[in-house]
């Protein structure tokens, strides 16, 4: 299990990978940060894809519907599902003229006010393999 050096390091193994870091979305501060940042300024970075993650999990657009009597009673399922906890969105992806923004929520047992964010080139990356791999890493990822 990888804590947020491990895995900033393996982050940066993604094909095209520029910069990556782990970002509290509520105070907008970077947990830890490797490699370029746009601007050349990670602070800067964190913040601003904070403020986008912020709109993303407060927006009732981009929430899980509610339950309904049809969609849980009469499906069987009985209870929400357990796909409905934590953030509500996986992970946000925002295209450049030169790159790729991949953001990936991380659950915890705690808060989970925590994303990774990794900046591909966009000549030189793979978006689909970027987000699997953040995806795994979110997963495996000790925070504490």
């Amino acid at each position: 299990m990888p804590g947020i050096d491990e895995c900033l390091l393996e982050a940066m193994l993604v094909p095209g990978a520029r910069g990556a870091s782990i970002v509290d979305w509520i105070s907008g501060l970077a947990l830890g940060a490797v490699g370029e940042s746009p601007g050349s300024d990670h602070e800067a970075t964190a913040a601003e894809t904070a403020e986008l993650a912020r709109m993303a999990t407060e927006y009732t657009t981009f929430a899980p519907a509610e339950p309904t009597a049809y969609g849980s009673e009469c499906a069987g399922r009985g209870k929400a599902d357990s796909k409905n906890e934590g953030p509500p969105v996986e992970d946000l992806i925002v295209t450049t003229r030169t790159g790729y923004h991949v953001m990936r929520f991380v659950e915890t047992t705690f808060d989970s006010s925590v994303f990774l964010h990794l900046w591909l080139d966009r000549d030189l990356g793979n978006l689909a393999l970027a987000r699997l791999r953040l995806q795994n890493l979110a997963e495996r990822l000790v925070l504490g």
